[in-house]
Order: C-alpha cells, then structure tokens, then sequence
C-alpha cells in the first residue's frame, strides 16, 4: 500500500507522480548506480504506479532518493511506461515544486535555490515564490550539445534528414513539415507511429551514445518541431504533454549550433496542448569533442492529489497493463 508519500503534480499538464516514501531505499553511489537498483528491485512498483488502471501509457514519475553528496539537497530516478529515464525537465521542476510545498526544503523570500542530482548529472534549480507559494521553478541543465546533423533516414515512405542532440538525454529533431501534419492533438496517433519507426530506424544505423558516459545511450525521444511549437514522443510511443524540458535544452543546443536564436534571447517552446517553457542558453562549455552550451529552462508546476494505491491478493491483474 502507497499511502501520502505519493504525490501527483503536473507541469505544464504532463503528470509527475512523486514516490516519497513507502518503497526500499534505492542503493547505491551515483545516480545512475540507484536508477540501475530501481530497474532490479522496483520494477514492480514503476509498473503498479504507470501501468493501468491505475495509471496509464503517458503516466511518469520518479522515486526521490538521497543525493550523492552534501552538495546537493535531494536526488531522483526517474521512469515510465518503458523503464527509467535519465533526464526529465518537467519532473525537476515538479519534484522542486513539491519539496518546497512539503517543507522538505526550507522556503523564504522570494526565491530559493534547490540543488538536485538526477541520472544526467547535478541540476541547479532556483525556485521563485509568492507569498509563501511556488510560482515557477527554473533549473540549469547538464550541458546540451548536437551529436550528429544531417543523419538521413527514411521513415513512411519518405527519405529526410533529421539532427541527434543531447539535453540530457538523446533526441532526434524532425521538423514536421517533412510530413505534412500539423503538430495538433488530432495527429497524436500518427505522431506516435512516426516517432517509434524514426527512432528504430537512427538506432538501426547507428550507436548513439554520450562521449563521456556510455550509460547514457539510445534515442529517448523524437521531436517534431513547427516553429515555436513541439511534439515529442518518447519512451514506448509516450506523448509529451508539455514542450519537454530535456528535450527543449537539445532543442536549444541545436538553434544556437545552426544560428536560429540569439544568445540570451527567450524561446518560449510550446507543447502540442500550448503550455510553455521559457527556455534560453546562457554559457558555453564542452563534452569531449562536441562544443555543448548551457541551457535554463522555466516552468510551472501543480499539485494535482494525493493517492492510496493498494494490490489485492487476489486481484488477477496484477501490476497491471498497458493497451497502447
């Protein structure tokens, strides 16, 4: 049974269910070592909290863990409905939200910094408030940089080109015009479609992995693009509801390479439901070979309940199950 320590919250109307408490401890020193503990041990429970019906295929979470080191206040492993994720924009900005709200970080003033360690590495979040409350939270992400441009592909008939990039994780960024589809939520199914033939087929051609981690490998997610606008698919088919927060830094990381937005200017990135992520880069740094920037994006978050969870005995559905 799952009782107050889980929480749900949304940012930008993408679902974060938050595990506080009611589960072992995730061991190990890193991160990733935890994240690599929660997929031996936790699955069960990763699939009691996505899968229906208590959950559902655009479900998401995290487990909240110790940090590495006193550096840091809190640390996270995030998952879904296909695993564990090593990168969630959105959920850093709901987990910020809650730790605030449940006085696990203390809050004054009008703003408050929040240091956390999720699988990509630390995240630097500032926090700012009004009258007590969490208005938004932004947070300074691993460096961003553009793996590969110009990987042609040929999906649905067709043959395009599309560019790799790093936020955290790997995205492929497909402008949608390559398919003449708007990016609305009546196209979402064939989104889906195109998003995991695109990702078989970059994976089909090559390795994709991070210079310096090769724990940090595969296509997470595929992004369509429509100017300001995007839609991205990632996980098992999983649609984001809001404009991505890893992949709008790999979306950043790929503008600034190919001279589409001036340093310091805002890119207000809109997701397929017109929610939005105040996004910009703000420095330069460097992953191996790959020239990376860095990036802040800023978001909202809400709390939408609390929940009891309970498994029968008996109940022959078990964890559960997903239709799609």
């Amino acid at each position: 049974m799952l009782g107050r320590a889980l929480a749900d919250y949304h940012t930008a109307g993408e679902p974060f269910r938050i595990v506080s408490g009611g589960v072992p401890s995730l061991r190990g020193a890193t991160i990733l070592e935890k994240r690599r503990f929660a997929l031996e041990h936790l699955d069960h429970i990763r699939q009691l909290l996505v899968f229906e019906p208590r959950g559902h295929a655009d479900m998401y979470g995290g487990f909240v863990t110790d940090p590495q080191d006193a550096g840091a206040q809190l640390g996270v492993v995030f998952f879904h409905n296909a695993g564990y994720s090593t990168a969630c924009g959105h959920g850093t900005i709901a987990l910020v939200t809650w730790a605030i709200d449940a006085a696990m970080v203390p809050a004054s003033g009008p703003s408050v910094e929040v240091v956390v360690d999720v699988p990509s590495g630390r995240l630097r979040t500032v926090a700012s408030l009004q009258n007590g409350r969490v208005r938004s939270v932004r947070f300074r992400n691993v460096p961003s940089f553009v793996l590969i441009e110009g990987l042609s592909v040929s999906v649905a008939g067709r043959e395009f080109e599309l560019a790799v990039a790093y936020g955290g994780a790997f995205y492929a960024i497909v402008p949608a015009d390559r398919f003449e589809l708007p990016l609305e939520p009546a196209f979402v199914p064939r989104f889906i479609e195109l998003g995991r033939e695109i990702k078989a087929a970059i994976e089909a051609k090559r390795d994709i992995v991070h210079p310096l981690e090769a724990e940090l490998e595969g296509i997470y997610g595929v992004m369509f693009t429509a100017g300001n606008r995007n839609m991205t698919v990632f996980a098992d088919g999983e649609v984001d509801r809001s404009p991505c927060g890893s992949g709008t830094s790999a979306r950043l990381a790929l503008l600034d390479r190919q001279g589409g937005l001036a340093r310091g200017a805002t890119l207000m990135h809109e997701s397929v439901i017109g929610t939005r992520f105040a996004s910009r880069v703000v420095g330069d740094d460097q992953v191996g070979d790959y020239p990376a920037v860095i990036t802040e994006i800023e978001g909202s978050a809400h709390l939408t309940g609390y929940h009891q969870f309970v498994l029968s005995a008996d109940d022959p559905i078990g964890a559960g199950f997903l239709i799609r």
